[in-house]
């Protein structure tokens, strides 16, 4: 079956300011060893005081239009992925929309936290299909560390800040990637595993100071073992409805949360290791920016070349997951 969604372009922007280990150790009670050995992340990027989600996705998404060779207004929709947008309204999409100077177009943001990446493949997926002459910008941008506990050791170790952007239409002339298959799933009734406040169930008034609920939750146990489980099924489930094998794949890219994670995932797949792409000791969990970024990385050292099939899984809040197929 031809793609007809395709990738023609992605880049990906970090902030410069590099939070290490040994940084972490000034403000919460850990060591770089035990950070390692848990989680297999040495640093991190955290995005300037005056800086937003809306700042990063905006120069990513430069470097996305310049390399599809696209300008911004001939697009028809921008879509943002997040979990840490600037304002609650109005969406991140909309405000790259009017510093773009892209006019008209349709933008919306959603939330599918670390699998925003795959859920937005899907959206855009369908938006071809309904129109063919769509062209859409879809940016994944993550502000983690402004909704970061610094006296949670559990989860500030774990977050970073970045942004990923691509330019994709229905034609595969001059494409970077095809994509040939997306799966998304969810269970709500884990919605507690992981949270991120700051909405309006966070209530305050005026002079109030913001208390633990207006911060990032995790439930570490129970959500590796969610995620292991549903990241293998899905990689299974996408693998077999196309009539592919572990052999078919050229590299393996998850989501970038935990080595502990990816590990597993990749030994219960039977994935050797050297197709594995990692970047998480480098920049940590950037939640819907994580695939992305990860690509982009592996692109530029060389570990994907033309003709490559590379399988994307991811899982994140909600609870979602989801696994997609790009060939290159």
């Amino acid at each position: 079956m031809n793609p007809i969604c395709h990738l023609h372009s992605l880049s990906a922007y970090v902030p410069p300011a590099v939070l290490t280990n040994e940084h972490l150790t000034r403000l919460v009670d850990t060591n770089d060893a035990w950070i390692v050995s848990r989680t297999g992340i040495r640093q991190r990027r955290r995005l300037a005081d005056e800086e937003n989600a809306s700042d990063l996705g905006l120069k990513a998404a430069h470097q996305a239009l310049a390399a599809a060779g696209v300008d911004a207004e001939s697009l028809t929709h921008i879509i943002a992925a997040t979990c840490t947008p600037d304002l609650l309204s109005p969406s991140v999409a909309c405000i790259l929309a009017g510093k773009l100077n892209a006019g008209p177009v349709m933008a919306f943001d959603f939330g599918a936290a670390c699998s925003g990446f795959l859920y937005g493949l899907s959206i855009c997926r369908a938006l071809l299909c309904q129109d063919a002459q769509a062209r859409i910008l879809f940016v994944c941008t993550e502000a983690l560390t402004r909704r970061i506990n610094w006296r949670d050791r559990s989860t500030c170790v774990l977050f970073g800040d970045g942004a990923a952007a691509c330019v994709l239409t229905a034609s595969p002339h001059k494409a970077l990637a095809g994509l040939e298959d997306v799966i998304c799933h969810s269970d709500g009734k884990q919605h507690d595993l992981i949270t991120v406040g700051g909405g309006t169930a966070c209530r305050y008034s005026p002079g109030d100071t913001v208390d633990e609920d207006f911060f990032i939750h995790m439930q570490g146990r129970e959500t590796y073992k969610h995620a292991v489980r549903q990241m293998v099924r899905i990689c299974e489930e996408i693998l077999a409805r196309n009539n592919l094998s572990v052999a078919d794949v050229d590299l393996f890219v998850p989501h970038q949360a935990n080595l502990r994670i990816i590990e597993a995932v990749g030994s219960r797949l039977h994935i050797e290791n050297d197709r594995v792409f990692t970047n998480v000791d480098q920049y940590g969990n950037t939640s819907s920016a994580s695939i992305p970024l990860a690509l982009a990385e592996a692109r530029a050292a060389g570990r994907i070349k033309a003709g490559d099939r590379v399988l994307m899984t991811a899982f994140g809040a909600g609870l979602t997951w989801g696994a997609a197929l790009l060939r290159f």
